[in-house]
């Protein structure tokens, strides 16, 4: 059984009993690698589960005989594309004529909206499903569009690996050879993880702000006729 002490506010090595650590921890030990793989798997279809912690601390099980790394790395890389493949078919489901109908029925979104997202995807979707992998909660995102334009699923399956695989491989690696430092790669990367959510956040609140302005001109010059 592997030891894994209470990562206290103080700094203590290892990794945490509580939280989502823990949570991935018990999973690992479980399991094994598949434990780290089903908890990426589910890490894509929720977003709020980051890879950051998850990933970090695979590699540490690793270089705790937890796991082989060979097979930390294989089995993030099949979660990775096991979830985003099941929102490949989400998006494949609900279909353009859906997300439009979905789209026209919420405030400030038009349907117009939709119809650029698919043209600039139909542009830029093999780059996007690619280094979207490497952005925290666009890397569950894009694999939806994909589905809705039905990108060819070889390509969509080869682009998700590939990028995963990058992706995973850098902390897992990490991980591994930090030990029982292993929390110090999430500790950076959140802020990374947290800069990216604050500049989504921003970019949609002046999207809403736009919409809302151009809404009032719109009545405002309706209203002078």
């Amino acid at each position: 059984m592997i030891e894994y002490a209470v990562l206290s506010s103080g700094g203590t090595d290892g990794a945490p009993v509580g939280g989502i650590a823990g949570w991935a921890a018990d999973l690992m030990e479980s399991l094994g690698a598949p434990g780290a793989g089903l908890a990426i798997a589910l890490e894509n279809l929720f977003p709020p589960l980051p890879s950051e912690i998850i990933l970090p601390l695979a590699g540490f099980t690793a270089s705790q005989g937890g796991m082989s790394l060979v097979a930390a790395l294989v089995w993030t890389t099949l979660g990775s594309v096991v979830g985003a493949l099941a929102l490949y078919w989400v998006g494949a489901l609900l279909g353009r004529d859906r997300v439009v109908a979905i789209a026209e029925k919420l405030p400030l979104v038009k349907a117009s909206d939709v119809h650029r997202t698919e043209a600039w995807f139909l542009r830029h979707g093999t780059k996007a499903v690619f280094f979207g992998r490497f952005i925290p909660v666009f890397r569950s995102l894009i694999s939806i569009p994909a589905g809705v334009e039905r990108m060819r699923l070889p390509v969509f399956l080869g682009l998700t690996a590939a990028g995963s695989a990058l992706w995973n491989a850098i902390f897992v690696l990490a991980g591994y050879g930090l030990g029982s430092r292993w929390h110090e790669v999430s500790d950076i990367v959140g802020v990374y993880s947290k800069v990216v959510l604050a500049v989504a956040a921003a970019a949609l609140v002046a999207l809403v702000v736009i919409r809302l302005v151009k809404s009032g001109s719109g009545r405002r010059r309706a209203g002078k006729r």
